[in-house]
């Protein structure tokens, strides 16, 4: 180890010793879930928008002349001044000792207080698309009328995906049979397979920032390749070539970039799996047996069958659009109040999931080196603002605490989040970075990871972004 990474840390910090083994994917916390408090759903949504206090902005993780080094190594760095890059091997914790410091009441859920949030959502989102339907004319005139209400529909839309997101986790009622009704109808009303996303999104979770074996967002690795991690190849060759042109080619890039993953990104990851675990293959979330099959298979044994269930919500939902359509002898009513709005849904999914495990200087570990704790805690909380946490059940600002422990009810994750900061500041990340600053570090800056073996700066067990 070079005399730079083994200098003391700034951040102050006791280290928690030992590796974690790998969690099985159904397995759930060695934790009792406790009674169901009842509380007011007011004092839940004045805990909801208040704010976590984050990490202090100005505290640095690395001196001026550290800096320079990692300058000159190409790494930079973002909101978070490297403090993921700071953590060593004996920073990271075992998985019963991180949920012991957790409050176990964290983990109970209030099967009405999860009711409440899913109507809250769900009256916005149908809301809003009658108001559209009695008050907006259906005419091009009105596009800028029409354009407002898909932003705001699709916003509200996405609190309906995330409290199906929540009923997928385990985390909405220990009713199942409510959890996963709720779950399967909020997600089939959006063209979502739900048992189908909810298999893929537990790989996610138990492999986040493995470059073989996660799911979603698994970035291309230049140089040091191990067997089956994404080369790239013609598209970092496209990335290099409008990186050589200078601050245009940079701006092109990025606004493409941006485009295509808020865009069509989740479309792309249901059908082809776009971004997801290499290992796998060319996976489809409708069909079962496309990608690779056997050990590394995403829907493997008995989730071939629910993969076809989810399939039938699907098609009933994509049925009762065609049945609309024809019975007002048009397209653009579905296509305005429905299709247009679920584009901005999808695009809020796709920036939420990008936006928690991705910055520049955000390390993606190999299979040799990963370990549960690692993945976890590679996940970054941001600022999105009082609305959008009350919108989206704070979705994006307490996912540190959600990647440690899924079955956490949103509306207990920010007393998670605070226990969580107290026992492990070395290792929670807060990025107080504006969102759209940091999604266009993200578009521009993060698309392939290397192994920075001959580096003074970085653990050599870390893969980072490289520009």
């Amino acid at each position: 180890m070079s005399p730079l990474l083994s200098a003391p840390r700034p951040a102050a910090a006791s280290a928690v010793r030992g590796v974690s083994a790998v969690r099985g994917v159904s397995q759930r916390p060695a934790l009792g879930l406790g009674l169901n408090k009842r509380s007011s759903l007011g004092g839940s949504f004045r805990r909801s928008v208040a704010t976590t206090s984050p990490p202090s902005a100005s505290e640095a993780f690395f001196t001026p002349e550290e800096q320079n080094v990692l300058k000159q190594e190409h790494i930079e760095l973002s909101g978070l001044q490297g403090k993921a890059l700071r953590i060593q091997d004996q920073d990271w914790p075992k998985m019963h000792e991180v949920y012991a410091n957790i409050p176990k009441e964290c983990w109970e859920k209030d099967d009405v207080k999860s009711m409440a949030y899913a109507v809250i959502s769900t009256a916005l989102t149908v809301g809003t698309g009658l108001l559209a339907y009695l008050y907006i004319p259906l005419q091009a005139s009105y596009w800028p009328a029409w354009l407002a209400y898909a932003i705001a529909n699709g916003t509200f839309a996405t609190g309906c995906w995330v409290i199906a997101h929540e009923c997928g986790h385990n985390a909405f009622s220990n009713n199942k049979t409510l959890q996963d009704t709720v779950g399967y109808v909020l997600h089939s009303a959006l063209l979502v397979p739900y048992f189908s996303w909810q298999r893929s999104h537990a790989v996610h979770h138990a492999r986040t920032n493995h470059l073989s074996l996660g799911e979603t967002h698994v970035p291309y690795v230049r140089g040091d390749n191990p067997e089956h991690i994404n080369k790239g190849g013609p598209k970092l060759k496209v990335r290099d070539f409008m990186m050589s042109l200078g601050p245009i080619g940079n701006i092109f890039y990025g606004v493409a970039r941006c485009f295509t993953h808020l865009v069509f990104g989740w479309p792309a990851y249901l059908l082809w799996g776009a971004t997801g675990g290499p290992v796998r293959g060319t996976t489809n979330h409708f069909n079962p047996w496309a990608g690779v099959q056997e050990k590394d298979a995403l829907f493997p044994g008995k989730w071939k069958k629910m993969v076809l269930f989810s399939d039938i919500g699907c098609v009933a939902t994509f049925a009762a659009l065609v049945a609309w359509g024809l019975s007002v002898g048009s397209v653009w009513p579905p296509l305005a109040l429905y299709a247009a709005p679920l584009v901005f849904t999808n695009c809020w999914l796709v920036l939420y999931t990008w936006l928690q495990h991705t910055d520049v200087d955000i390390p993606h570990y190999a299979k040799d080196t990963w370990v549960w704790a690692k993945g976890a805690f590679s996940t970054v909380d941001r600022p999105y603002g009082a609305i959008l946490d009350f919108l989206h059940h704070r979705i994006g600002s307490t996912h540190v605490a959600h990647h440690v422990s899924h079955e956490i009810p949103h509306y207990n994750a920010v007393k998670a989040t605070e226990a969580l900061k107290e026992t492990y500041p070395k290792l929670y990340l807060y990025d107080p970075t504006n969102i759209w600053v940091a999604l266009w570090r993200v578009c521009t800056k993060c698309t392939a990871v290397e192994r920075r073996t001959d580096s003074k700066m970085v653990e050599k067990d870390m893969y980072v972004f490289v520009n």
